[in-house]
């Protein structure tokens, strides 16, 4: 097995901790653990003797967990460290050599690397932005054959933020009962939509439906390494199985520090806490915008902390990442890294000072550019 190289995510690891202005994050500004729990919880915590922690994650958080999942019970979850090794249990345990995969474009492209690098048939179909970012449903249906064993989509979109309609939804769901293959479906954006309204789970539409989620992106928590699987039972068993090969367990304290975060009245103040530094920051990249209408096109997210913009300019994607970075002291995801030039990712989930004095950097560079 020869792996491909992670485009976006070797990019990110090489530049973003050495630049002034990173706007490559797709979550949100994190939250310390003095900001988020109170001193008994932080006692606690301080006291805890830090031996392993339950290798599937411990009952409560599981039960919890499952509390987001209509008909869902804690047998139904797994605990992983991160939604990356969701997505890689997932893939390694139920696809085998030659076997098609049929993957959502733009995508978080580690399913698309890793899928190959496994042997795997990739067959794409598209989100269409002339559709506001939904997919091409006769496209989705032309592609699968009697080989397609998995179709993997994100809702809510990255890099797009886009939201799934119903009508998407159901005819998703539609095509995969009626080829008797498996759905995989990315959730972790879910619960960072701008409305306030909670995009729907796709579990629970299907009996093989699996769908994973995390507390990296909605929640603001990246540091934790807290993600799940949630799923019909033989297959968490299957992926529990298959995970003491990888990492065996999460760590103790972020999964008490899940455990906590996901209770009804925190999560919630977590989440609008999220929405509103998102809310504001989307405004002030809509103006940005419209003082630079004949350079970018854009669909405002409706979820997630990312916008993805369409530019009209004569530079490669690359190209126009590194003169950011290496001239202005700004990092951006070039469009390359989704398989997608003339477009760049911005991360819109930092503190708005900080987003701010980005935005003002990428201006110089336009000017200068022109």
């Amino acid at each position: 097995m020869k792996l491909e190289e992670f485009m976006l995510e070797r990019t990110q690891s090489l530049w973003e901790n050495t630049v002034k202005y990173n706007l490559t994050e797709s979550g949100v500004h994190p939250y310390s653990l003095k900001e988020l729990l109170n001193e008994d919880e932080l006692e606690k915590i301080l006291t805890m003797r830090l031996g392993y922690g339950q290798t599937n994650g411990p009952i409560e958080l599981r039960k919890t967990i499952s509390s987001l999942y209509p008909g869902a019970d804690l047998d139904n979850v797994l605990v992983t460290n991160g939604s990356a090794e969701a997505n890689f249990l997932t893939i390694w345990s139920l696809l085998e050599p030659n076997d098609e995969l049929i993957f959502m474009l733009p995508n978080y492209m580690q399913i698309f690397g890793l899928a190959r690098s496994f042997g795997i048939n990739i067959k794409p179909f598209h989100l269409k932005e002339e559709l506001n970012w939904q997919p091409d449903i006769d496209e989705l249906k032309s592609q699968i054959t009697l080989k397609t064993k998995m179709i993997a989509i994100c809702n809510p979109n990255n890099p797009t933020g886009a939201v799934l309609s119903k009508e998407a939804m159901k005819a998703i769901v539609h095509l995969a009962r009626k080829a008797n293959v498996w759905l995989y479906v990315d959730e972790i954006y879910r619960g960072a939509e701008l409305s306030g309204k909670e995009t729907p789970t796709f579990l629970g539409q299907y009996e093989k439906v699996i769908v994973n989620g995390g507390l990296a992106k909605a929640y603001a928590l990246q540091g934790l390494r807290i993600g799940w699987l949630v799923g019909p039972k033989k297959f968490i068993e299957k992926a529990w199985s298959y995970s003491d090969y990888t990492t065996i367990a999460t760590n103790l304290i972020s999964q008490r520090v899940a455990t906590l975060v996901l209770q009804p009245e925190l999560r919630k103040k977590v989440l609008s806490r999220n929405r509103k530094l998102l809310s504001g920051n989307l405004g002030t990249l809509v103006e940005w915008v419209k003082k630079h209408k004949e350079l970018f096109h854009f669909i405002p997210p409706h979820a997630g902390g990312m916008a993805f913009l369409r530019y009209n300019i004569k530079i490669n994607s690359t190209e126009l990442s590194t003169r950011l970075r290496e001239e202005k002291d700004v990092f951006v995801v070039a469009g390359d890294c989704f398989g997608m030039d003339n477009y760049i990712r911005l991360g819109i989930g930092s503190e708005k000072k900080y987003f701010l004095a980005g935005l003002d950097l990428i201006d110089e560079l336009l000017r200068e550019i022109s």
